[in-house]
């Protein structure tokens, strides 16, 4: 287990690092940078003007050494400065980290609390009208855009209720952070929570048919033995996966949802250095998404090994 563990540190730091090498070259080989937009934004003509904000920025220097330079500052905690607004990068990112991970994880827990009961009632009642009833609902859920949703949801709320449950101010205490996150979360969570039903209902299936489940019917075990104790523990693993791979979507893939419900979290934000050419902003939220998701993916892994003790790890 220990030498496992060891390869696959130092293989999330080697993916960690293509990662850094990939977006920090893509940035600047794309047209146009923050002194481009910044320069015709003024109305500047001068080119030697133009020429002095490049220096300022660093955007003079070889790419290599601009590689070097960031590496270096964020191995010491320093994210560098945002082109835009002047402030630590540090300071412009951490305060949309907390945004992000509530609306994040009210949408998983929506996901899962829904996908796999359902999934596994499908499976059970195969081929009955309920059965047909939950694959619609599934196939909706995948078909229909977060951001279609999220905006019938707006106009539902609007003509009912005469309100519009967007983000205008910090929310305080539990129960505001629940009722403002709680409605884009499921606008989410529902697509998600589908693409989990339909997997939990193929997996189920699979597994029912298996000789071990007859056998465990044939000695008198009730139904809900079966289903939940023999079956649904040995249909979970490919579920776990699909699980934590929307949650690695949902901590950078919100983009669309935050800028519909108005939320000032990760990828709403992300969108807008990116349209700035704002270099350490993108480079530094690109790195945060991608060691959340090759954490989640490790520790998925991690979690085949407690949910199935035939798995060994060596």
């Amino acid at each position: 287990m220990g030498s496992y563990l060891i390869r696959r540190f130092f293989l999330m730091l080697l993916t960690l690092f293509g990662i850094s090498v990939l977006v920090f070259t893509m940035l600047r080989v794309v047209p146009g940078n923050i002194a481009d937009i910044l320069f015709d934004a003024a109305g500047m003509i001068d080119t030697a003007e133009k020429g002095k904000l490049e220096t300022e920025l660093g955007l003079d220097k070889p790419i290599v050494v601009q590689y070097a330079h960031w590496i270096g500052g964020l191995a010491h905690g320093d994210l560098g400065y945002s082109y835009v607004s002047e402030k630590p990068a540090l300071q412009e990112i951490l305060p949309r980290i907390p945004i992000t991970a509530k609306l994040a994880g009210l949408a998983l827990t929506f996901a899962i609390l829904f996908g796999v009961p359902l999934g596994v009632i499908s499976a059970v009642k195969q081929n009955s009208g309920l059965d047909y009833v939950l694959r619609v609902i599934s196939l909706s859920g995948l078909s229909m855009p977060a951001f279609w949703l999220g905006l019938l949801i707006l106009m539902a709320f609007v003509k009912f209720f005469g309100t519009i449950p967007i983000y205008t101010d910090p929310p305080h205490g539990f129960w505001n952070n629940l009722w403002l996150y709680s409605v884009p979360a499921a606008a989410v969570g529902f697509r998600s929570s589908a693409l989990v039903m339909r997997l939990t209902r193929s997996s189920m299936l699979e597994v029912l048919r298996q000789d071990y489940i007859r056998t465990a019917r044939a000695k008198g075990a009730s139904d809900s033995t079966v289903n939940y104790h023999h079956a649904l523990r040995n249909a979970i693993l490919p579920v776990v996966t699909v699980i934590g791979l929307e949650a690695a979507f949902l901590m950078g893939g919100l983009i669309v949802t935050e800028t519909v419900f108005n939320i000032p979290g990760v990828g709403r934000f992300l969108v807008e250095a990116i349209r700035w050419r704002d270099y350490p902003i993108v480079q530094n939220l690109v790195m945060f998404i991608a060691v959340v998701a090759v954490s989640i993916n490790f520790l998925v892994d991690l979690l085949y090994a407690v949910l199935d003790p035939r798995i060994k790890y060596s």
